[in-house]
């Protein structure tokens, strides 16, 4: 009896357990379901999400320009117009005719210097005085030997007319005569001497100074008081003959083919705003294998703010020419050179590499890559790129 009770216990007990168990592995399965269900609907969530998207593109691209806002930009036709073909070149400034000034005599000690660098001064004007007490005595010794030897021929003189009074009557042979009269021709052939070398002592003495060979302007000075100088001393003054300056502008091997003699031109020497008038006088007829460039003497008038050695910009018109004119603000740059955009024929933006020419008020000249007949964007270029699709407003040219 109690065995009994005691199995059913126990099937009872184990009934109680593999009904938990059944309750649990169900709520296992429906756990597995659910997560199996929420992942495929997250799955077709980003299904459609993605289709729909892409059926969006593909219907905006569908619509095609209609869709977009295309943007209006002003662009103008240049064409082609007279302008003037100038050149820029730069270099440096010169005195056009430079003159060294030395010693022309056989030197000595400075006593005075007469001139300063800026300083005008005319033809044979004195620059410095050199010391010349020993070569004044020297000319004064010469002096008087003139006089001595004057005497002597004086006295020469006397003796031969005497003996010509007494020859008639015998007292005085035809041999006397002859010796008396080269006696007086000798007396003053040696007056001749002294006179000679007293004129060439004072000719000597009066290159001791230091003078200007012709009328200038004194660019440098290169002697003091008290210096001894001579032959080799070297350059002691330079003169700008006349004050005429130039410009030495350095030009390309082909841009000096453009320029010729008498052609027109405007300095600027650097650090003003002045704007001196020039000519051209001068073509290199050589151009340097290393640089490939020419040199092109300028001939400036005088000016204080002309410096020889120093630095200037040049502007030469070389003729007039047909070419395309754009405002400032067409033309860009880029580390590859200049370049303006377009638009084609079918409105989309093109960049165009262009060569600039001479800058005028009117504008910018086109020397190169472009013929005048191209839709040009005036304005906005720096928000526009290659491929751009625009609605071009044209502009009609001021010019």
């Amino acid at each position: 009896m109690n065995y009994e009770r005691k199995v059913d216990a126990m099937d009872s007990l184990a009934g109680t357990q593999s009904y938990y168990e059944e309750q649990d592995n169900r709520r296992k399965r429906m756990l597995t379901i659910a997560a199996v269900a929420l992942i495929a609907v997250v799955l077709l969530g980003v299904w459609y999400a993605f289709t729909h998207n892409k059926g969006a593109d593909e219907a905006a691209g569908a619509g095609g320009a209609g869709a977009q806002n295309i943007p209006s930009v002003t662009v103008v036709i240049p064409g082609r117009v007279s302008v003037q073909s100038a050149i820029s070149a730069n270099g440096t400034i010169a005195a056009r005719r430079e003159m060294p000034v030395g010693i022309a005599g056989e030197g000595g000690q400075v006593v005075r210097v007469l001139v300063e660098p800026g300083q005008w001064v005319g033809a044979g004007q004195t620059l410095a005085i050199i010391d010349r007490s020993v070569q004044s005595q020297q000319a004064a010794s010469l002096a008087a030997s003139i006089k001595v030897a004057q005497a002597d021929a004086d006295l020469a003189q006397a003796e031969l007319e005497r003996a010509q009074a007494l020859v008639g009557r015998g007292f005085i042979s035809k041999a006397d005569m002859d010796r008396k009269r080269a006696t007086r021709d000798a007396a003053n052939a040696r007056v001749r001497v002294a006179q000679a070398q007293y004129q060439e002592a004072t000719a000597r003495n009066n290159r001791l100074n230091i003078v200007a060979p012709a009328a200038g302007l004194v660019l440098t000075r290169q002697v003091e008081p008290g210096q001894v100088v001579g032959a080799g001393s070297g350059v002691l003054f330079r003169m700008a003959k006349g004050g005429e300056m130039e410009m030495l502008a350095q030009m390309a091997e082909a841009d000096l083919q453009r320029i010729k003699v008498g052609t027109r031109a405007t300095i600027t020497p650097v650090g003003t705003s002045l704007q001196i008038a020039g000519d051209v006088w001068q073509v290199a007829p050589i151009v340097n294998m290393d640089t490939r460039q020419g040199t092109v003497r300028i001939a400036i008038p005088y000016s204080t703010a002309l410096r020889p050695g120093g630095f200037a910009d040049a502007r030469l018109v070389s003729g007039t020419e047909q070419a395309p004119l754009l405002p400032e603000s067409a033309v860009q740059s880029s580390p590859e050179g200049n370049f303006v955009l377009v638009v084609d024929d079918k409105n989309v933006i093109q960049r165009r590499a262009v060569k600039v020419g001479s800058i005028t008020d009117g504008g910018v000249a086109i020397a190169s890559g472009l013929t005048g007949t191209e839709k040009v964007v005036m304005l906005a270029g720096a928000f526009l790129n290659a491929g751009d699709k625009v609605k071009p407003v044209v502009q009609k040219s001021s010019q």
